[in-house]
């Protein structure tokens, strides 16, 4: 069996022993999907127990909303650093981890053993330690993540800055990065157009909606994607502020450098008439790559 679902079931420490019996054994299971059971750290024991037998086979574990803490941060990065970890992608969306939790976490990140690609920590109660923690995970040459989901914590741009601070370095990997409903300004903005610029930057996605950017901050976003080291290929931005000064930015910016964008979500903001035609005007313009506006 690839695929486990047993999101929402009322699971019992009983059913937790037999998944890790299952779990350590030379199972087929490679996708097992808890999120929604009151597990907590102490269900939880057994199963990251079965997590570091040798004949582990995982590769995504869904955690959402299991009421979780830091003590199973901990113990899954002693998961996330044993030779034997083929764990490829961790949800514990919904938890209260804290930052003290995604510490142990980005420690495991940069361990040679770990083979984790996609991390998602939305609604886990983190602030800009965490993104500190985070930004030297990302600038380590061991780390292989690909995906880091922070959306919905009291990040702020101070936390972004240091974020930001990781995505330069020559030894990330990260594509996609989702920040949504962090509580940023335009200020985030200026850290993350340099990082986007950066001629080591490797992000493709970038998700800042539901945040204060204002105008102010699509400027800067906008001169990003003149750069030619910018790779940006989706932008999100619904609920941010913008209005029709924005979109006369964004627009001359994809105007006047052959970017790589190719997806802009401008929902929930007030472009008025002139900016729609303006980026209407865009979508038919042979020298655009945007498909999806």
């Amino acid at each position: 069996m690839a695929l486990a679902r047993l999101s929402g079931c009322n699971l019992s420490e009983r059913s937790c022993v037999a998944l890790s019996t299952v779990l350590s054994s030379q199972s087929s299971l490679r996708d097992l999907d808890l999120s929604n059971n009151t597990l907590q750290d102490s269900k939880m024991k057994h199963l990251f127990a079965a997590l570091q037998s040798p004949l582990f086979t995982l590769e995504t574990l869904r955690l959402s909303g299991c009421f979780l803490s830091q003590s199973s941060c901990e113990a899954l990065s002693s998961v996330l650093s044993s030779q034997s970890s083929s764990l490829r992608g961790l949800d514990l969306s919904n938890n209260t981890l804290h930052d003290s939790g995604v510490k142990p976490l980005s420690a495991a990140l940069q361990s040679p053993c770990s083979t984790l690609e996609t991390l998602t920590l939305g609604v886990c109660f983190l602030s800009e330690m965490s993104c500190e923690a985070l930004s030297f995970a990302l600038s380590s040459k061991f780390s292989v993540l690909r995906v880091l989901d922070l959306s919905n914590n009291n990040l702020q741009d101070s936390g972004v800055k240091l974020l930001s601070a990781g995505l330069q370095s020559p030894h990330c990997t990260l594509k996609t990065l989702r920040t949504s409903d962090c509580n940023l300004t335009g200020r985030s903005c200026e850290a993350l157009s340099t990082a986007v610029c950066s001629q080591s930057s490797t992000l493709t996605e970038l998700d800042l909606s539901n945040n204060d950017l204002d105008d102010s901050g699509l400027k800067l976003m906008s001169a990003a994607l003149e750069s030619p080291h910018c790779t940006l290929e989706t932008l999100s931005l619904s609920g941010c502020l913008v209005t029709e000064e924005g979109c006369i930015n964004l627009a001359s910016a994809l105007s006047s450098n052959p970017s790589h964008l190719r997806e802009l979500d401008l929902s929930y903001n007030h472009p008025g008439d002139s900016g729609i035609e303006l980026l209407s005007a865009g979508l038919r313009d042979p020298g655009w790559r945007l498909e999806t506006l």
